[in-house]
């Protein structure tokens, strides 16, 4: 009969192999290499977009490439993921910075010195009052902006010790005196023939319009390519299939100043122009859906006609009812470089590219029975979208950029002055 092991023996027997079995594992765990790839779940992919601090990524031999962060969409686009670091060296944020909207330098921009929660937070006054622009008193209007340590009130009390007064479309001065840095805003939806002339001069600061050259810019649409050096992208559809009618206009103001009912009258004398609203024959009310499912089954043109002929001015009848449409947006207001800058490549045409409606008749009848070349107009779709502008993270960005004191001597003057706006075509305009 073998000898038996004690209860102490066979203790210690135990404690040996244990030991034994942890110290091989642990040397094989870290001796032995890996052979599996460590591809990032896509938390981990959110943590490194958002993080402003240096991470060490695995790197091993057979590690999955990853596409290079130039690739990746910036946080505005819809389904964005990449958000600004810190910035450092000087801004690009306002018109004397840099050239263009600088729309994408704001949202993309973070002070140096940014840091969160712990920066003091920029409080914004609307003196006109929250209910126009459908904003809530508080910080909820910056949350998820890069830059969001803001805060809303529409309470005039705070007019002494606010960081910022923004104005909309109408000014009034405060009744107390004016902290030294404190910014005064102006913004302005409207063309300058139906806002405000501004009776005090040199107190403005910033503006805020669809002007290109103002310190925010807030256009009606921004398009914005996926990537720059693709603007045009081979269409699987013919855009003019089955469509049997030619120029389709939605209209209501039978008074504009630049006689764009004019226009259209004599351009009806040589094409096809179906005028609906107020202004014509036709009717299909503006709510209506099937008034755009129209455009896009029965049209070929659409009169994106706007109401003043004004830099920059660009509104939702080009983008919505024209672009937003399988339709050729025909367009008059802005000034023809004015469109090249803000809308997609190819995607319109200018009346002012024409001596006149029976010149401009004579070329969309030809689009009419080419439709490889009615086609080319819109090879742009698919190559960027129309994104958010985010307006007040761009704000809440430039309050907490470091501060350089600019003011406008005379708003008026670079709003409503000479060569603004025209009463009649551009291309016969005097100061043209």
């Amino acid at each position: 009969m073998p000898p038996r092991l004690s209860a102490r023996r066979l203790c210690l027997v135990i404690f040996f192999f244990g030991g034994v079995t942890v110290l091989v594992t642990l040397h094989h765990r870290l001796t032995w290499p890996s052979t599996k790839s460590r591809i990032p779940s896509s938390d981990e992919d959110e943590l490194l977009i958002h993080t402003t601090a240096p991470s060490l990524p695995v790197v091993e031999e057979h590690e999955t490439e990853q596409p290079p962060k130039s690739q990746e969409k910036a946080w505005f686009f819809g389904g964005g993921t990449l958000f600004p670091t810190a910035s450092k060296g000087l801004p690009r944020l306002f018109p004397d910075q840099t050239d263009g909207d600088r729309i994408i330098e704001q949202l993309m921009y973070v002070p140096e010195d940014y840091q969160g929660f712990d920066t003091p937070e920029k409080v914004i006054l609307a003196y006109n009052g929250l209910g126009t622009w459908g904003q809530r008193s508080g910080p909820g209007s910056f949350h998820g902006c890069p830059v969001s340590r803001c805060s809303l009130t529409d309470d005039r009390s705070r007019a002494a010790d606010a960081d910022a007064i923004l104005y909309k479309d109408h000014f009034i001065h405060p009744p107390v005196s004016r902290p030294f840095n404190q910014v005064w805003i102006m913004y302005f939806l409207e063309c300058p023939y139906h806002t405000q002339s501004i009776k005090f001069p040199d107190v403005i600061n910033w503006t805020a319009t669809y002007r290109r050259d103002s310190d925010l810019v807030a256009p009606y649409e921004r398009w914005t390519y996926f990537d720059p050096q693709v603007r045009q992208k081979v269409q699987n559809r013919d855009y003019s299939a089955n469509k049997t009618k030619k120029v389709a206009w939605f209209v209501s103001n039978c008074g504009a100043r630049n006689g764009r009912l004019a226009y259209a009258r004599e351009l009806s004398k040589y094409i096809q122009v179906d005028i609906y609203g107020m202004c014509g024959p036709l009717a299909c009310p503006r709510s209506d859906k099937k008034c755009f499912d129209l455009l896009d089954r029965e049209y070929k043109f659409y009169l994106a006609f706007e109401n003043s002929n004004c830099r920059d001015y660009i509104t939702e009848k080009f983008y919505v009812n024209g672009l937003g449409q399988n339709v050729l947006p025909i367009v008059m207001g802005a000034r023809p470089e004015d469109y090249q800058r803000s809308a997609p490549e190819g995607s319109y045409i200018h009346v002012d590219e024409f001596a006149g409606p029976a010149e401009l008749a004579a070329y969309l009848n030809r689009l009419d029975k080419d439709s490889t070349l009615y086609n080319s107009y819109f090879k742009w779709k698919g190559t960027g979208q129309f994104i958010n502008t985010f307006f007040w993270c761009r704000l809440c960005a430039m309050l907490h950029a470091p501060r350089v004191h600019r003011h406008y001597d005379d708003i008026n003057d670079w709003w409503r002055g000479p060569g603004v706006c025209s009463s009649k075509s551009w291309r016969n305009a005097d100061f043209v």
